[in-house]
C-alpha cells in the first residue's frame, strides 16, 4: 500500500496539470497545447503549398514529429491520469485526440507508389487537430444549449425557405426557357436557394423582364431571410445567459474517473460517477 502512494500522488498531479485550467500549471499547459494546435494546422497547411513542401520538407516533417510526439504524450497521459480511461477514450475529445494523433504513424506503415494517396488522406485528417480547440471555448456549452432550445424554430424556418425556393423555381422554370440555363424544375431550384441566399454564382441567370422581377424579389427576401435564424438563436443565447447567471458558479475542475466537468464550487463528488473530486 505504501508503494501505491506515491504514483496515486503522481496520477493526481498529473490530472490537476492536464484536466483543470484553474491551476498556474495548468494554464500553462492549455496556454502550449492551444499554440501547438495552431502551429500543427499551420504546418498542414504550408505542406500542401508544394513550392513551400520542397523547399522546406525535411524541416516541415521535423516540426510535424514533434508536434506529434507532444501529442502523443499527451494522450497517453490523459488516460493514465484518470481511473476510468475507457470514459476518455471514447468520449469526443478522446477521439479527436486519436484521429489526430495517429495519421503521421500510419503513413510511415504503408509501403509503395500506388497507396501515396491514401497515406496523403491519411496525413490530412491532422486538420482535426483544429477540434481541439473546443475545449478553450468557455462558452461553448452555453451557445450548444441555445442551438437545441430554438432547433424547432429553426427547422420550422428551413422548412418555409424549402418551400419558397420550390415556388420560385417552379416559376421561374415556367418564365424562362433552357437558353436561360433553366432546363429543369431541379436547376431552377439550385438557382432560388443560390439566389435566396444571396449567394449568386451567376452561372444561371434570367434573361427575360419578368424573371429578372422575380429575381429581383427573390434577392430582397434572400437578405430579410438570413436575419431570421440570427435572431433565433441570438434570442436563445441570451435566456441561456440569463438562466446562467441564475444559477450556482461552476468551475473547470474535472473528475479523476471520468473526466467529466462542471461541476459547483462546493461539489465534494462528481454528479456523474459519484466519485470524491
Amino acid at each position: 500500500m505504501r508503494k501505491e502512494k506515491p504514483l496515486k500522488g503522481w496520477k493526481n498531479r498529473l490530472h490537476e496539470i492536464i484536466y483543470e485550467a484553474d491551476t498556474p500549471l495548468g494554464k500553462w499547459f492549455d496556454i502550449v497545447l492551444f499554440i501547438l494546435i495552431i502551429a500543427s494546422v499551420i504546418l498542414v497547411m504550408l505542406e500542401s503549398v508544394k513550392e513551400i513542401d520542397v523547399e522546406y520538407h525535411r524541416v516541415l516533417l521535423t516540426l510535424e514529429w514533434v508536434v506529434t510526439i507532444f501529442f502523443t504524450i499527451e494522450y497517453i497521459a490523459r488516460i493514465i491520469s484518470i481511473k476510468k480511461p475507457f470514459k476518455y477514450i471514447f468520449s469526443f475529445y478522446g477521439i479527436i485526440d486519436f484521429i489526430s494523433t495517429i495519421p503521421l504513424y500510419i503513413s510511415y506503415i504503408f509501403a509503395g507508389s500506388q497507396v501515396l494517396l491514401a497515406v496523403r488522406a491519411l496525413r490530412l485528417l491532422r486538420i482535426f487537430r483544429i477540434l481541439k480547440l473546443v475545449q478553450f471555448l468557455g462558452e461553448a456549452s452555453q451557445l450548444k444549449r441555445a442551438l437545441k432550445a430554438s432547433r424547432a424554430k429553426i427547422a420550422v424556418f428551413i422548412y418555409v425557405v424549402l418551400i419558397l425556393a420550390v415556388i420560385m423555381g417552379t416559376i421561374m422554370y415556367l418564365v424562362e426557357d433552357d437558353s436561360a440555363g433553366f432546363t429543369s424544375i431541379p436547376r431552377s431550384i439550385y438557382w432560388a436557394i443560390v439566389t435566396l441566399t444571396t449567394v449568386g454564382y451567376g452561372d444561371i441567370a434570367p434573361q427575360t423582364s419578368l424573371g429578372q422581377l422575380i429575381a429581383t424579389i427573390v434577392m430582397i427576401l434572400g437578405y430579410g431571410i438570413i436575419a431570421v435564424p440570427t435572431g433565433i438563436v441570438t434570442s436563445e443565447f441570451a435566456k441561456q445567459g440569463d438562466a446562467a447567471n441564475d444559477k450556482v458558479h461552476l468551475n473547470t475542475q474535472a473528475c479523476p474517473t471520468c473526466s467529466l466537468e462542471g461541476h459547483r464550487d462546493d461539489a465534494s463528488h462528481c454528479y456523474k460517477c459519484g466519485s470524491t473530486l
